[in-house]
């Protein structure tokens, strides 16, 4: 999309308190300026007729007065609004970096409206750059296994290898990894329609967990993780199996993927008999997540940093999907500090509760 001349940045403005500051609302400022514009031209009225001006000069004189006396100031109340003006048009022409410059001792509701317009122009410009990284990883994800694909299959039809079990089950490993991105992106769809058709039912929490565990050991290949479970064979849980597959799934994936090879991803849970749910910690020995970025990484597409020894790459959708299946059984997601390592928290209703 072709840009207009940028303008000026309007965070750059030099901020000066104004008299607008001392208000805390958008009618106190005009009845103020109301008032003294009025006993301005009282008293210039007053003055002129004093010292003999004829009233039909005296008059006019003091409404034109009055008048940018109450100019004047409204520019100080009403700047915001034309900023606001300004940034849209920014926004409209595809710069999200423009932001309302506004006084953070400014609390009327013009301050409180600007504000508002800097948040949401924030949360623009980072949906725009995520999606602008979504279609590059996804770009990537995507052309990575059709790659390998096609280069597999060419050379079996020109007859340089031999369809060995080998490589056909190279050809299935990358047929799963297209499978998984279009399922994320399925359920991304779901996400943003809102739509959460759910088949309730109770099942052993415990053998759920076996379950779902079970092909991500397979999956894990040579990496030689182990994952310990830690689950009471006793908890009994309501919910959309496939759901919460999801979502265990996604959470236990993500521990694999920044785990090094031949460490331990510990899932532990226990029942919160009080509260009526069921806590789930699926801890990654070793590695830790800054508090700064606990809340950020459950934002669709975005990634996390790989350390030595583990996996790169992804979608950065399956946090986002994760927390997701939780919010629709009424439960969260939540990293939670602990020594060990980044320890992921699901807590989990045990009799399901719509999320909405």
């Amino acid at each position: 999309m072709s840009k207009q001349q940028p303008k000026p940045r309007l965070d750059t403005v030099k901020r000066r308190v104004k008299p607008v500051d001392f208000f805390s609302s958008l009618k106190l400022e005009l009845s103020a300026l109301i008032v003294v514009a009025t006993a301005i031209a009282f008293a210039m009225c007053w003055f002129l007729l004093k010292f003999g001006w004829s009233g039909w000069i005296a008059m006019p004189l003091t409404l034109i007065v009055a008048l940018g006396i109450t100019y004047f100031f409204s520019r100080g109340i009403t700047a915001p609004l034309r900023q606001m003006r300004d940034v849209a048009e920014a926004m409209a022409e595809g710069d999200y970096t423009v932001r309302v410059d506004i006084d953070q001792d400014r609390h009327d509701e013009v301050g409180q409206l600007a504000r508002s317009f800097n948040a949401m122009a924030g949360e623009l410009e980072h949906a725009d750059k995520m999606r602008l990284d979504m279609i590059a990883n996804v770009s990537h994800e995507l052309r990575t296994p059709v790659s390998a694909l096609q280069a597999m299959v060419e050379n079996m039809a020109d007859g340089v290898t031999e369809p060995t079990p080998a490589n056909l089950e190279s050809i299935l490993t990358q047929t799963q990894r297209l499978s998984d991105l279009i399922a994320f992106l399925l359920d991304l769809s779901r996400m943003e329609a809102g739509a959460a058709s759910l088949n309730i039912e109770q099942f052993n929490f415990a053998e759920f967990l076996d379950e779902t565990v079970e092909p991500l050991e397979i999956a894990d290949g040579g990496h030689a993780h182990d994952i310990h479970l830690e689950v009471p064979g006793n908890i009994m849980v309501e919910g959309d199996q496939d759901r919460l597959r999801q979502l265990f799934t996604n959470i236990i994936a993500n521990a694999l993927k920044h785990s090094a090879d031949g460490t331990t991803v510990l899932i532990e849970a226990h029942e919160e008999t009080d509260y009526g749910t069921v806590v789930t910690n699926v801890v990654n020995f070793g590695s830790q997540i800054a508090p700064a970025d606990r809340s950020n990484i459950f934002r669709r597409f975005v990634t996390g940093k790989a350390g030595p020894g583990t996996e790169s790459g992804g979608t950065g959708l399956g946090l986002s999907i994760a927390r997701w299946a939780a919010q629709l059984h009424g439960g969260t997601v939540r990293v939670v500090d602990d020594e060990r390592g980044a320890d992921f928290e699901i807590a989990l209703p045990k009799y399901h509760i719509s999320a909405s």
